[in-house]
């Protein structure tokens, strides 16, 4: 429990503008050694914006900071690091081309006699971080090759190589699985009993109610409660982040009547030409999607679910490939994303700024990205047709952005999810591929989702849709398939389902009946 000695970090009175918009008005904020205190808020609610002043990454701000009784006021995150605080952000910070031990130390190498890096040295304390951690990774190995969830780690383990009394995390599970997020609680069990005081900003309520001593929840950049998360239902919870009771969040009430088979997968094996660091390739699927159908995709980090669905999609490394697809009947075997979306077949990756938005660029070009054919006359694309399928799409997902004409880069990270959403809905497919569609999302915009979701499987499209949040899964699809090591191990229809059963399936020990 938290150390009841007094608070350690103290911020009051902070006031946030940018361009003359409030992002935050007036917050105070208090945080005691030890103790877990969780942020919550629907996207733009202003909690990033505050943790960015904390971690000095905001330093144009009204209103006073104080850590450990000594008032602050940093220049940059140089100087809340050396205060003490140190941020895990929702954006992965990593340089790709350099080794997980060269990202821990970034700018803090240890140096021998001669100045030089001690590479030996850094891979020894980068490897007992993550040791500390539970993970199990090469510390010379590109942090380029690993996996999203896995570069999650090593950020975690960078952040914890610090003498760090405060530590803020960004939604820090959203890309990783069950077994990962278990093993970041025991660090977060570990770090509060140091005594070392945990913001934590999810949009995941049951991680909340599991680790979290006590909430602020914000609105509107302001501070609308605080509340013990373990007392207090979630309903009102919700109700404080979003200013409304919350309507019902998955959007279904029961099985939905599934038309005829649209994909269907035989045998599926890709053997990839080299060695693909990370990658767990098809081994064998047999899977089949209806038309009206969602699907989930379950399995732990490494089971093969987005490797899956890039050779789907036809964005997977060249390799090898045996089996058969069908779509709509049909041989399926795009070679490329262009030939798949030319058969109806759009796509949401799990890294939106890295495969999937152009940050530079405006929301209404990235958004029409993909269909520029269907708005063009003779070749030559209509503006007016451009903006009317844009204004379209941005009041069908409820994207916020002051216009359609702003650096979709600008945008916070569940606004682009929305962006790249809307992209492959402009296209009008016929089966859509999701990737953690709903990562960085909060949970107003989620039940918004969900919703639509099921609005386009009853108009007749089928939806692949692979999660790691299995509440989500359970709630919204018809179907859910496990995979494990590229191999489905478990089919199973929605009254079947539950969080053991799949959890099982996926670590190896499926219960008898449920395969």
């Amino acid at each position: 429990m938290p150390d009841s000695s007094g608070a350690l970090v103290t911020m009051t009175g902070i006031t946030k503008r940018f361009a003359g918009v409030l992002a935050c008005t007036d917050v105070d904020l208090t945080v005691r050694p030890g103790e877990v205190r969780a942020l919550l808020g629907e996207n733009g609610a202003g909690k990033s914006t505050l943790m960015n002043v904390l971690a000095g990454v905001i330093t144009d701000h009204e209103g006073t900071i104080t850590v450990a009784g000594r008032p602050h006021r940093f220049r940059g995150p140089a100087d809340a690091q050396a205060a003490g605080i140190a941020m895990i952000h929702q954006e992965l910070d990593l340089v790709p081309e350099l080794s997980v031990a060269e990202n821990i130390f970034l700018g803090r190498e240890p140096r021998t006699r001669l100045r030089t890096v001690d590479v030996r040295r850094m891979a020894a304390a980068a490897a007992a971080q993550l040791v500390e951690l539970g993970v199990e990774l090469d510390p010379n190995r590109a942090v380029g090759s690993l996996r999203v969830g896995e570069q999650q780690l090593v950020e975690i383990a960078k952040a914890l190589s610090t003498e760090t009394r405060v530590l803020i995390m960004d939604e820090p599970t959203a890309a990783l699985a069950d077994a990962e997020v278990r093993l970041l609680f025991a660090t977060i069990s570990r770090l509060r009993e140091r005594g070392v005081a945990i913001l934590y900003i999810s949009h995941r309520m049951e991680e909340i109610e599991e680790i979290a001593d006590g909430a602020t929840v914000m609105r509107n950049g302001q501070v609308a409660g605080t509340v013990d998360p373990r007392s207090t239902s979630r309903q009102e919870v919700i109700e404080l982040m979003v200013g409304r009771a919350e309507d019902e969040q998955f959007g279904t009430d029961g099985d939905a009547t599934a038309g005829p088979v649209l994909l269907e997968v035989r045998d599926l094996a890709v053997q990839a030409k080299g060695r693909q660091s990370g990658r767990t390739d098809p081994a064998g699927i047999d899977l089949t999607v209806r038309a009206g159908e969602i699907v989930g995709l379950a399995g732990l980090m490494g089971a093969g679910r987005t490797e899956l669905l890039e050779t789907l999609y036809g964005a997977a490394p060249p390799g090898r490939r045996t089996g058969s697809v069908q779509l709509d009947g049909r041989d399926y075997a795009p070679s490329g994303p262009r030939a798949a979306l030319a058969r109806g077949v759009g796509f949401v990756s799990e890294d939106r700024r890295r495969s999937g938005l152009q940050l530079q660029h405006p929301v209404g070009h990235n958004i029409v990205l993909t269909a520029l054919r269907s708005l063009c006359t003779a070749g030559v694309v209509r503006p007016g047709r451009e903006r009317r399928a844009v204004h379209e799409q941005v009041a069908a997902l409820g994207i916020k952005a002051a216009s359609p004409a702003v650096p979709v880069g600008t945008l916070s990270g569940g606004n682009q999810q929305k962006v790249v959403f809307a992209r492959q809905l402009l296209a009008r497919p016929r089966l859509l591929l999701l990737d953690e569609p709903t990562r960085g999302i909060d949970v107003g915009a989620k039940a918004e989702l969900y919703r639509l979701l099921r609005t386009l499987a009853d108009d007749g499209l089928g939806i692949l849709f692979a999660s790691s949040e299995l509440p989500e899964l359970l709630g919204v699809c018809d179907r859910i398939v496990v995979l494990r090591g590229g191999k489905v191990v478990a089919d199973m229809p929605r009254h079947r389902a539950s969080q053991g059963a799949v959890l099982a399936a996926a670590m190896g020990s499926t219960p008898k009946g449920q395969a």
